[in-house]
């Protein structure tokens, strides 16, 4: 055995991979954590050694429910939140208890490329919405909701993955309404509304409209304290979190993550959380800021892209005739790297197209990278290079 990974991601020295979406190693809080779990094993009971409760251990959807309740600035209750291992694994149970082989579900075009991979793995029928500077346009899916009946839309509704737009007010609200009208789910995949760097708050988050039950909010710690941790959250009306709860995963292994709902439950009750928010806040906008700076530095300006609020994420666009995954090869020989456009459309398009995400490098990586990715486009753009390339 010689190859023994310790992470999701592998990178080489002195490569500069904006597909990194993920904080930094020196943005994981292990002393943070560290104090948390030494007042939460510090005790002499020890019941999230046991199977957790299936909707997961009350004490800390109560600390969670508060933490919340600040941050959202809505009214959340315990009773609304159901424990689940990461968003992804929540977005996956969903799929499993709400979704059949065959059935239909509605994204966003582009959408976070492995959501759309969970949902080939359960065999649905993806259907792409247009977006606009403010987000899913709903005047597209009214029209394609006389062609279709979902099971759910999903949807990134703030600050979103990958093109970091923000959904606005009033097209949330419309959404909704569709979303009773025609009987279908909306899951909001809300993993980046606590991210803010813009001073202004985004709009209320989706899941403050779960009392239709047609909503079902995602939230993850991943994002805001520690991935490896695989903790996150299905907010939901009562009707759902009981659905959810009563699944034959959970009659089988109990709750989820009820060990590591503990030491997070420190992370809350002791304002760690809160710490930890802050300083990613201050790094991530830092880090957006020197990136963007940097980019329209080093690319020419017909290459577009709008500086996010919020979120990890850059969304580029190159000139219509750009194929970012052709020109990947000639990043990766210069030590850059970026996710190609195409991966995040469910229709094969957004070929010109790229993701970068500033979570994971420090500001003179960062820089580098701009540099680095200007160069690669010169030379893509190079007559001769591409014509050999084409041979």
């Amino acid at each position: 055995m010689t190859d023994l990974r310790i992470a999701q991601l592998n990178m080489p020295p002195g490569m500069v991979d904006f597909s990194a979406g993920q904080p930094s190693p020196s943005l994981l809080p292990l002393a943070l954590l560290r104090k948390a779990a030494a007042d939460r094993l510090g005790g002499n009971d020890a019941p999230f050694l046991a199977y957790g409760a299936e909707q997961g251990d009350g004490y800390f959807r109560s600390a969670l429910a508060g933490f919340l309740s600040e941050h959202y600035r809505i009214a959340v209750e315990a009773d609304q939140l159901f424990v689940a291992a990461g968003a992804s694994m929540g977005l996956d149970l969903l799929c499993t208890l709400f979704a059949s082989a065959g059935d239909t579900v509605f994204v966003e075009e582009p959408s976070y490329f492995l959501a759309l991979r969970i949902f080939n793995d359960h065999h649905l029928n993806i259907v792409g919405l247009p977006m606009d500077a403010d987000g899913l346009i709903p005047e597209a899916l009214e029209e394609e909701l006389t062609r279709h009946r979902p099971v759910f839309l999903y949807s990134v509704p703030t600050f979103h993955n990958p093109s970091s737009v923000t959904l606005a007010a009033e097209r949330r609200q419309e959404l909704v309404a569709l979303s009773r009208e025609y009987d279908f789910f909306i899951i909001a995949d809300e993993v980046y509304h606590l991210l803010n760097y813009a001073g202004v708050p985004p709009p209320p988050p989706m899941a403050s409209y779960i009392d239709s039950n047609t909503v079902i909010s995602l939230g993850s710690f991943s994002k805001i304290l520690a991935p490896g941790l695989r903790l996150g959250w299905i907010q939901a009306g009562a009707p759902l979190v009981k659905r959810l709860s009563g699944c034959g995963l959970l009659d089988s292994g109990g709750g989820l993550n009820p060990f590591t709902s503990a030491l997070v439950r420190s992370t809350l009750e002791m304002g760690l959380q809160h710490t930890q928010l802050t300083t990613l806040k201050t790094a991530y906008t830092q880090r957006k800021i020197a990136l963007c700076k940097a980019l329209k530095r080093y690319l020419p300006e017909t290459v577009r892209f709008s500086e996010p609020d919020g979120g990890f994420f850059i969304w580029l666009v190159f000139p219509e005739d750009v194929d970012t995954k052709q020109m990947l090869a000639e990043a990766q020989r210069q030590n850059v790297g970026y996710l190609p456009g195409v991966r995040f459309s469910s229709l094969g398009r957004l070929k010109n197209c790229a993701r970068l995400c500033f979570a994971y490098f420090d500001i003179p990586e960062l820089e580098e990278g701009a540099r680095r990715l200007g160069e690669v486009f010169k030379a893509f753009m190079n007559d001769d290079y591409r014509m050999k390339n084409d041979e």
